[in-house]
């Protein structure tokens, strides 16, 4: 690798004379937990999961749905909606707006309508690389939207979180987002269709402790950051030294508080088994 990596690298001559080796950006990828740095394509083709030590590194949102749900089969529902400035916080939209070039997305979430196996389901897809996943009042409503199109349709409902928890430019707006989504999901709970919330990294402040945590199957990412307040507001409020592993997904396995643990490479096919038996047990 590292001959491969001299050989397509630029070198550039210093002012002493010497040469130095420039790498073209993107071209390899250091994983944020061991450091290992791996060519970027590999780590793409390997559903971002680093292939020393198993990382799962931070996937976008179209990333996610071109690897989890059969190709082609994907219809975005409104798309059109933007964020507006309701509180006039200061540089706010120029902050979305930068958001919105470097992402190639409206918003924090992405959703729409796609099949798994062939199957039906209505997705909500949230993305930390904008405005690191919070929840303003367009996320909201998006989700709100996704979630009543599946009642609609009489399909399951998926969500995969990455949040920060709610936006602060946009106030109570925002936290109004929480009790909105979660009284769409009791709706289409009581038509007793499927609702499957997938916490990745890092799932934190209002939506976790809103509708990402009341799937009626909740599943986690391994090492999954989750959780409401940080660990030093919590240790300065309850006083005391928190388990090293505290609000990782693999803690809130242990303490009863997710269905799963799973790993990317097989997500896909446990989400599937979990359609179907629903779907089948519902037509049966």
């Amino acid at each position: 690798m590292a001959i491969l990596r001299n050989f397509l690298a630029k070198r550039k001559r210093k002012q002493d004379g010497t040469e130095e080796l420039i790498v073209p950006e993107g071209m390899m990828t250091k994983c944020e937990a061991c450091r290992h740095i791996q060519y970027t394509k590999e780590l793409e083709q390997n559903g971002k999961v680093c292939v020393k030590c198993g990382h799962h590194l931070k996937m976008t949102a179209n990333e996610r749905i071109a690897y989890i749900f059969d190709e082609g089969t994907f219809e975005e529902l409104d798309a059109h909606l933007q964020t507006t400035n309701p509180l006039q916080f200061p540089q706010y939209v120029e902050k979305v707006q930068q958001d919105m070039q470097q992402t190639g997305m409206n918003e924090a979430v992405k959703t729409g309508v796609t099949a798994i196996d062939g199957q039906c389901v209505v997705i909500a897809v949230m993305d930390a690389h904008f405005r690191m996943g919070s929840m303003g009042s367009v996320v909201g409503e998006k989700i709100t939207r996704a979630v009543e199109e599946a009642t609609k349709r009489g399909v399951p409902f998926i969500i995969f979180t990455a949040s920060g928890g709610a936006r602060m430019q946009e106030g109570v707006l925002s936290l109004m987002q929480m009790a909105k989504v979660s009284v769409a999901l009791q709706q289409h709970a009581a038509q007793k269709l499927l609702f499957i919330s997938v916490l990745t990294h890092p799932t934190t402040g209002g939506v976790s402790a809103s509708f990402a945590s009341v799937g009626d199957i909740n599943i986690a990412e391994p090492k999954a950051l989750i959780g409401f307040a940080g660990r030093r507001v919590i240790e300065q409020t309850v006083r005391e030294k928190l388990p090293a592993n505290f609000q990782t997904a693999e803690f809130l396995l242990e303490h009863g508080q997710l269905d799963a643990v799973i790993h990317r490479h097989e997500l896909r096919q446990q989400l599937s088994l979990l359609v179907r038996m629903h779907v089948g047990g519902a037509q049966a």
